[in-house]
């Protein structure tokens, strides 16, 4: 098969997607969905626009490692943290201005 970006493939890969997804809640992430597995490929390791071939993307979910998955968790979390944060701080619902 003839390479293409990324994103193309994703509905053809669901199945191993959903497998990473059931390996990673039997090692106790059990917040893992089939979506965040992809998420994590695009920004840890495809160039988010980076032209593969079928068979190269299969192999990229089936050998991601749990720590680089736990490495995109935390920074996720850091990142969805801070937005928390600054929307809090935009509306102004602090305890002190009893709203």
């Amino acid at each position: 098969m003839e390479s293409q970006y990324v994103d193309a493939w994703k509905e053809m890969v669901y199945p191993a997607l959903k497998s990473k997804q059931e390996e990673l809640e039997m090692l106790g992430y059990e917040q893992a969905t089939p979506e965040d597995v992809w998420r994590c490929l695009s920004v840890k390791v495809w160039n988010r626009k980076s032209e593969k071939r079928l068979h190269e993307i299969v192999q990229d979910i089936f050998h991601l490692k749990s720590s680089v998955y736990l490495s995109y968790l935390t920074i996720q979390s850091y990142e969805n943290d801070d937005l928390a944060a600054s929307i809090e701080a935009l509306i102004g619902n602090s305890p002190n201005t009893g709203k």
